[in-house]
């Protein structure tokens, strides 16, 4: 073969980065605030000002130096505790007041990986981003405009949380240090999403591969501050934390965060220079030549499209359901003899029983995460018409309301699976605790499962939005993050009465310890059947997109 043959199969090298590659991002960038001018703002708010809330809590509650000594030393001595929202190092109000505000450092780099991943990532796998790749923009210009929005959002959250915990007249160096940390974890996965979006041709497993290593940042934080703390230093949860706010602050721990960001937003670009639009550096395998007879009708097809998904949030929910089940016991230790808490208590209609009351508050948020899958599960309808795959369905003899009835049954059953498997390990775990598995079990459980009608309702919503606004149904996201809002910071900011009463997470009966009350699961189960039923008649008689 002559060298003139041999040259013709070289690698042709990337060309050298100009400031062309960026023309255009100014435009993506005011694209994407437009497309999340809804969600943006609201999860900004939540995360910013959720922790000066926190401490104004704390400061109505624990009114002196002993007990905030108190409450401290019995959550040093809880393992689970700590696993759960991570060290106190001391015995502050601004220290007591934001330790469990530290979820935030989880929550945010959650939010920020989908953004990522659904302007880039989702764009390429819907053929947008082909499509306006072919004008006069940049190569870099979207990926870049999504880093400047997720990244911005976080300093800017940052910089609100710092400001909101001053006028709490908390330290300077502690409120800075606390809104700094939060906003290096939203930097450190915005550049963890960016590389994600690399790796694969679909935006489902680029969000597996973020979220999966979350779920590792997140897990190894939990045992490492739970055991010895050398664990924690693998993980950028474990360094937001060891900042310290309001204990002795270590300013240096923002190096390595800051660090790992730029090296990981490098690597994103790097490998953006290096592949074709649409693909990915995961190459897609060909499937078998013949497809499995479980695959011959549509509720095979969508077992196969939700399994994967499923198998994951079961996982997460289980988890969380023992770490709930093994921090329960010690939760009465942390109010010591104050009466106050007790009182609030009583009048939010909980079991005067707190390790109860903190079982059932803690299951309610975990609603909110399995609506959150009940959502994810739910556009699955509108990322198949979107993606023009649900045409060619529909063509022969599978109808609207069988192919629709096929992905909403497991939006459905989906999370009651999971909250299921959520009681069951938390029951578990706080029956041993306490000696009376049996006893406990049960009423774990029951817990559990008053959750589900909230938790179909989110569903109910993006059936509806899907149906009748089909441009619109992502905006569920932005309903539960209303929702969250107002169940998270309302009775404390003194919503009005009207406005409280529209999330429907508050409304479950208050298990367990609390007395049962059919009237408000019924409602809720009435108001999610008119809402996908109108969704279903409407998604039936409209035009696919």
């Amino acid at each position: 073969m002559s060298t003139a043959t041999v040259s013709r199969y070289r690698p042709v090298e990337p060309a050298p980065v100009s400031s062309s590659d960026f023309t255009g991002t100014r435009h993506f960038l005011r694209l994407f605030l437009r497309r999340d001018r809804i969600a943006l703002p609201l999860w900004i708010l939540i995360f910013a000002f959720a922790p000066a809330l926190y401490v104004a809590s704390i400061a109505d509650i624990y009114t002196s130096d002993a007990q905030l000594a108190e409450f401290a030393a019995t959550t040093a001595a809880s393992p689970a505790q700590i696993a759960m929202y991570g060290p106190i190092f001391n015995s502050s109000l601004g220290s007591v007041g934001v330790w469990k505000a530290g979820i935030y450092y989880t929550l945010i780099g959650l939010v920020v990986i989908l953004t990522v991943i659904r302007h880039t990532r989702a764009e390429e796998e819907t053929g947008r981003a082909e499509l306006l790749d072919s004008t006069s923009v940049g190569r870099y210009s979207g990926l870049t405009a999504a880093l400047l929005l997720a990244g911005g959002a976080s300093v800017v959250t940052g910089i609100l949380c710092a400001a909101a915990l001053l006028a709490r007249d908390l330290p300077v160096g502690g409120s800075v240090a606390f809104g700094t940390s939060l906003a290096c974890s939203g930097l450190v996965f915005t550049a963890v999403a960016a590389v994600a979006a690399q790796v694969s041709t679909g935006a489902r497993v680029a969000r597996g591969v973020a979220l999966t290593v979350l779920g590792v940042a997140f897990a190894l934080r939990a045992v490492g501050d739970a055991g010895s703390g050398t664990l924690s230093w693998l993980s950028p949860l474990g360094w937001d934390l060891q900042i310290r706010p309001y204990a002795d602050e270590r300013w240096w721990v923002v190096v390595p965060s800051l660090v790992t960001a730029v090296v990981l937003t490098w690597a994103a670009y790097a490998l953006l220079r290096r592949r074709d639009v649409g693909a990915g550096l995961i190459a897609e395998r060909p499937g078998p030549t013949d497809a499995s007879p479980a695959l011959a009708g549509t509720l095979g097809l969508a077992w196969r499209m939700h399994r994967g998904t499923l198998a994951a949030w079961t996982a997460g929910l289980g988890l969380y359901g023992l770490l709930i089940g093994s921090a329960a016991k010690g939760i009465g230790g942390q109010v010591g003899d104050s009466q106050t808490i007790r009182d609030i208590i009583t009048r939010m209609g909980g079991s005067q029983s707190l390790e109860e009351s903190f079982i059932g508050y803690a299951f309610t948020m975990l609603a909110v995460a399995a609506a959150a899958y009940a959502i994810s599960a739910s556009l699955r309808l509108y990322s198949e018409e979107n993606a023009q795959r649900l045409e060619p369905v529909t063509a022969g003899s599978v109808g609207r309301v069988r192919w629709a009835s096929s992905h909403i049954l497991f939006a459905l059953l989906g999370p009651a699976v999971a909250m299921i498997v959520a009681g069951v390990a938390a029951g578990l775990t706080y029956g041993a605790s306490i000696g009376d598995v049996g006893g406990a079990l049960p009423d774990v459980i029951g817990a559990a499962l008053v959750q589900l009608p909230a938790i179909w309702m989110l569903a109910g919503v993006t059936v509806l939005l899907f149906g009748v606004v089909p441009r619109f149904t992502p905006v569920a996201w932005g309903v539960l993050v209303a929702f969250l809002l107002i169940f998270m910071v309302g009775s404390i900011a003194q919503f009005p009465q009207t406005v409280l009463n529209l999330e429907p997470f508050s409304h479950a009966p208050k298990l367990p310890g609390g007395q049962f009350e059919a009237t408000p699961i019924v409602w809720l189960l009435l108001i999610t059947v008119v809402l996908i039923g109108v969704g279903v008649a409407a998604f039936r008689r409209r035009d696919l997109r």
